[in-house]
């Protein structure tokens, strides 16, 4: 089974939604959660604020934070997945940003990305990501680690990561 499927399944189970803040990954997410059939009873939508306006005005994501530090930055995810979640009403939200490539952004090198969950209570994970592999690649594995995080998040398997993996398993 898909992370995707999993991660709809576990939500049907629950009885809850999700939602989906998305920047380097450009609509994957959301691509590979409607990939799965029956995906309407948990999915609500997502936003793709690629650029860093979007991420402050359409997300919430605190402006002096994105002046300061760049949009490449863990708390940037965790607010992204916060702001996605609240904008919606969804119980969960999760988010990816980060350098796909070819070149370094926000000082921050290519294969640099942070992938978050919000959910309900507290409920808060950020996951920093070093990703091998072309720019194709890099996406790819940030879908799945952001997939991967919820998934541990919903099944109470989850983990703190800082890992470095190679983009095409």
């Amino acid at each position: 089974m898909s992370s995707a499927a999993a991660v709809l399944r576990l939500l049907a189970e629950r009885g809850e939604s999700l939602a989906v803040a998305e920047s380097l990954t450009g609509g994957l997410v959301a691509a590979e959660l409607t990939s799965v059939p029956g995906a309407s009873k948990s999915f609500l939508g997502s936003v793709t604020a690629y650029a860093t306006a979007l991420k402050r005005d359409l997300l919430g994501v605190d402006a002096s934070l994105l002046a300061e530090h760049g949009a490449v930055h863990p708390e940037v995810a965790a607010q992204m997945a916060a702001g996605v979640r609240a904008g919606t009403g969804a119980d969960w939200g999760i988010a990816t940003t980060g350098v796909a490539g070819p070149e370094p952004q926000d000082g921050q090198p290519v294969g640099t990305v942070f992938v978050a969950v919000a959910g309900p209570g507290r409920t808060r994970k950020v996951a920093r990501l070093r990703l091998n592999g072309d720019r194709s690649e890099i996406r790819r594995e940030s879908v799945r680690n952001v997939l991967e995080l919820l998934a541990g998040e919903l099944s109470g398997n989850g983990r703190a990561q800082d890992t470095e993996q190679n983009g095409g398993n």
